[in-house]
């Protein structure tokens, strides 16, 4: 037994004619990575040497040597990494530099007393630091769900006895055993089966269930046509299979797929950067400004280190934008609900303001692009072809010919025999959510084949009822179908007590089954030259990209062979005609994908499907071109090659997992920001890696979401329009608020500086600059998140990816409305500075006479400047907002939240808890006049900078 293992252990990794000490070799490269070309290719081998390799046989492993396997390879399941803790979760969320100045902030507000300030910026930081735990935490689940998806036991042969075990207990030579409805335990090679078929969904994102057979296939077939392949946790529909284990855990099909998403990189988004490195900039801002006043005032001037400490403060919380965490968070919050309720839900906030930056969306066909409702389009009967109307599972169409409406007594033969020979039923299912009538939570819906399903709806359309047809017409046996047979044939009984079978299938079959065709009623000779006739048209409807389906019906059927029908009931059959029918393209898709092109969004579509089937839906769809490259036509592909023609192809078909990946990598490396869509467990890597990975909520795995970053909840591409359409416009409020927020912060930092080299001492307090930040000005920041979108959002081309939210032109804004702002309101608070405006007042001796001691209206210099801070805001707004088009009333909440600012301002103004807590005093109306003077002329200059800006910067 010893040797027996030791012989195991040097083949395990791939069967190869070689010695025992070059398997090793290949083996320590193979795990390695030094020999990237090993690869197992279980499905081209010979079973033989399957067999001879794994050291088993069709009688199983004995049950000494399985346990040896077992503790040599290890449990049969996917070892997710043991995730991040909610502790280091949020120990993360003060990485950023911001949170770190505000931190400071509040412990320098606390340490002078200054209790309130203090608790007001704590209670940002700490809102900012949950809510960012919260979406974090969430996150981390991605992996738990690849872990739940193992099985609970598996059928297997040991000992040459047939036995129930653990699926985890499943080692590599053993022989398991699988039937309908059981959940594949590993990957195996088919060593014998009866009517198997497998939904690979979970893995390939193909919803047709494929059919498996045992042989051997090309070493190059993807992985979505081995059909001598069974895979771990992939689910067997229908039929009963034999097969020996090959691959099991991490070194399974769907185990590499956990692993290549364990390792996917977890980047940060440019604005997640762009937000860190502007609080590391502020924070160095406030760093530089404060120790150039300390030193100044200390080593130059005469202010007692008091008053300079507190100067220092002012300008450091006049520095920090308190309110900009929380207002970036909560906007893209909102943008997120609007999108949820557009179906695209966000899993990660940031990722909202990546979106405005796609310029490559990677994309399914099925169900995306399509309906993922097959569809019957096209019906050959009487020896004519019609069109038949209606898309999906509406039973609503007509039947037509050259454009003019027919008989449906012209196609109801053949959609007679597509009903009954059918096993297609009709079912309830469950509607998603609560709702109070019981009877809304179900819906009625089509239970079977999509195919099947297909057949079943173009026979609806002709007014046939599935009910009275059966009835008429009960079945009393079947043949069924078969991978090797191609065919089904039932036999039903005739109203008038006859014997009648159908029979339908891959077409050439059908035909090589019948000797009559019913033409108008009456059954004719099939010729040789009409057989030539069909099979041009199936290749005619087949180069369409339709599916075709054959038809025929044996009358009179003897009753010895309809009581236990078989293959001999399916002989001398009379052809009825074919049915073409696809999966058609969503009404709304081509819309939506004109309109991607025209936003300069390149859209690929990447599918399994064949290349005739893809060409045909992207050319109906609108794609730029019909090139296509196939999956084995990538593989032949150098990177560099790849590189060179990746942004003229627009369709892949026939694809793998690891071509998604490539594909992905490929556009990246180009300097592409990439949307790809993924609903199979197989796309989770891409849809990881993607810079905005989005999954499909409706036929998608759980893995797959947990990996996305936001998950389209009716699997349409037209909601990826729409979620690129609300990334921009959330892009564009972010970007704006950004700008109102920094050009105010700047102002107030501009005036306190210019003040305190002026010698004018503190010109505002640190709690007033406090309220302006995070209410006066926090307020309108946070209703300009739910600004409309400008007209012209979806005409532009994408922003550039190093573009960041703070661009040259939003540099010199906030600068110069930095500027402005103490142009206009630094004399207002000289003019104050030195006592009331009274009659005889001499403001000039005032100025000529004035010493550090003389400060009469210091309190109320402060208070004309807080106001005045708050009274420009409006001018701010509409300057910012100016060249996006949006008037002053687009957005109602705007106003509001303007309108309410005033409100609190007007309320510490004027109510004696207001003027203690804030250290104001009530204006009179000479005051407020000079504000308003103040207010026009800053209106003036803006409007005037705004023209100079638009001479030499883009408009965005």
């Amino acid at each position: 037994m010893t040797n027996a293992r030791s012989d195991y252990e040097l083949i395990r990794i791939e069967i190869v004619h070689v010695s025992r000490s070059e398997q090793n070799q290949h083996r320590d490269r193979a795990r390695t990575g030094a020999d990237p070309g090993a690869t197992t290719n279980w499905h081209s081998r010979p079973i033989e040497e399957i067999y001879d390799g794994l050291e088993t046989s069709a009688e199983g492993l004995d049950l000494a040597e399985a346990r040896e396997r077992l503790e040599y390879e290890g449990a049969n399941k996917i070892e997710a990494e043991e995730g991040i803790s909610p502790l280091q979760i949020f120990v993360e969320q003060f990485k950023p530099a911001l949170i770190w100045v505000l931190i400071v902030a509040a412990a320098v507000m606390a340490a002078v007393g200054h209790v309130i300030d203090a608790g007001v910026i704590a209670g940002v930081v700490l809102f900012i630091t949950a809510f960012g735990f919260l979406q974090d935490y969430r996150a981390e689940q991605s992996i738990q769900a690849l872990k739940e998806m193992s099985t609970t036991y598996a059928l297997v042969r040991r000992s040459g006895e047939k036995t129930e075990i653990d699926a985890t207990n499943v080692v590599p030579g053993d022989v398991i055993f699988v039937e309908s409805g059981d959940i594949v335990p590993a990957d195996a090679r088919i060593v014998d089966e009866s009517n198997l078929s497998v939904d690979e969904a979970a893995l390939t994102g193909e919803s047709v269930g494929v059919s498996k057979a045992v042989g051997r296939v090309d070493e190059d077939t993807s992985l979505a046509e081995r059909e001598n392949m069974l895979y771990k946790d992939t689910v067997v529909e229908r039929g009963s299979g034999m097969a020996v284990v090959v691959e099991t855990g991490p070194e399974s099909e769907i185990g590499q797929i956990a692993t290549a998403l364990e390792e996917a990189e977890e980047r940060d988004t440019p604005f997640q950067a762009e937000m860190d490195r502007l609080g590391k900039f502020i924070a160095l801002g406030v760093i530089g400004i404060v120790s150039i006043i300390a030193i100044t005032e200390l080593v130059i001037g005469d202010t007692p280190p008091l008053q300079v400490f507190l100067t220092a403060v002012g300008i450091a919380v006049s520095a920090v934008p308190e309110g900009l965490p929380a207002v970036v968070t909560l906007s893209l919050a909102l943008g997120a609900r609007r999108m949820a309720d557009q179906n695209a839900l966000v899993r990660r906030l940031p990722i909202v303001e990546a979106l405005g930056s796609v310029d490559v969306i990677c994309t399914d066909k099925t169900g995306t692009l399509t309906e993922e409702e097959m569809t019957v389009q096209r019906i050959v009967a009487n020896r004519e072809t019609y069109t038949v109307t209606g898309t999906g599972y509406d039973t609503d169409g007509e039947f037509l010919q050259d454009d003019e409406p027919v008989d449906t007594d012209r196609v109801a033969k053949v959609l007679h025999c597509g009903m009954l020979c059918n096993n297609v039923d009709i079912g309830i299912r469950e509607r998603d959510g609560p709702t109070t009538d019981e009877s809304a939570d179900q819906e009625r819906t089509y239970l079977g084949d999509p195919t099947e399903i297909a057949l079943f709806v173009a026979a609806q359309k002709a007014g046939f009822d599935h009910r009275d047809l059966t009835g008429r017409y009960p079945r009393i046996g079947e043949v069924e179908f078969t991978s090797a047979r191609k065919r089904m044939t039932t036999v039903h009984e005739t109203p008038d007590s006859g014997t009648v079978a159908y029979m339908k299938g891959a077409p050439e079959t059908v035909l090589n089954h019948c000797n009559r065709e019913l033409v108008d009623g009456e059954t004719v000779s099939l010729t040789d030259e009409r057989h030539t006739e069909i099979e041009t048209q199936n290749e005619g409807f087949a180069a369409d990209a339709l599916r075709v389906m054959g038809f025929a019906y044996r009358p009179d059927v003897p009753d010895s062979q309809a009581q236990e029908p078989d293959e001999d009931v399916e002989q001398e059959m009379v052809f009825l005609g074919l049915q073409g029918m696809i999966d058609p393209p969503r009404p709304e898709v081509t819309d939506a994908l004109a309109g991607c092109l025209d936003a300069g969004i390149n859209v690929v579509m990447i599918t399994g499907d064949n290349a005739i089937t893809a060409r045909a839906v992207g050319e109906e769809v609108g794609l730029r071109s019909a090139t296509v490259i196939t999956g084995p036509e990538l593989e032949e592909m150098g990177d560099e090659t790849l590189r060179e023609v990746v942004d003229d192809v627009d369709i892949f078909a026939r694809t793998s997992p690891e071509h998604k990946t490539r594909i992905l990598q490929t556009l990246q490396q180009k300097g592409h920001t990439v949307a790809m869509t993924g609903d199979g467990v197989n796309d989770a890597p891409a849809v990881k890696n993607a810079d905005v990975g989005v999954a499909m909520g409706v036929r998608g795995t759980d893995v797959t979401e947990q990996a996305s970053d936001i998950v389209l909840l009716d699997d349409n591409f037209a909601t990826i329009r729409d979620a690129v359409r609300g990334g921009r416009r959330i892009f564009d409020n972010v970007r704006k608020f950004v700008n109102y927020l920094l050009s105010g912060n700047g102002g107030e930092v501009t005036m306190i500086f210019t003040g305190t080299l002026a010698g004018l001492g503190l010109v505002i307090t640190p709690i007033q600059v406090l309220w302006i930040n995070v209410v006066t000005d926090g307020i309108p920041a946070l209703t300009m998140g739910v600004d409309p979108a400008a007209d012209d959002v979806m005409d532009r081309e994408p922003r550039p990816p190093d573009e960041g939210v703070i661009t040259d032109r939003i540099i010199t804004s906030i600068v110069g409305i930095a500027l402005f702002m103490t142009v206009c309101l630094l004399p207002l608070f000289t003019l104050n500075f030195y006592g009331e405006l009274v009659p005889g007042y001499d403001v000039t001796a005032a100025l000529v006479g004035w010493s550090p001691d003389y400060e009469v209206g210091r309190g109320l210099a402060q208070t004309v400047v807080f106001t005045g801070f708050v009274v420009f805001e409006i001018v701010r707004i509409q300057a910012i907002r100016y060249r996006y088009g949006l008037g002053l009333f687009s957005n109602n909440w705007l106003v509001l939240a303007v309108a309410v600012a005033v409100t609190l301002q007007l309320l510490v103004l004027y109510t004696p808890t207001g003027q203690l807590l804030f250290d104001v005093e009530p204006l009179e109306l000479v005051h407020w006049a000079q504000i308003a003077i103040a207010a026009a002329v800053f209106a003036l200059l803006m409007a005037v900078f705004v023209k100079v800006q638009d001479r030499y910067f883009d408009r965005y």
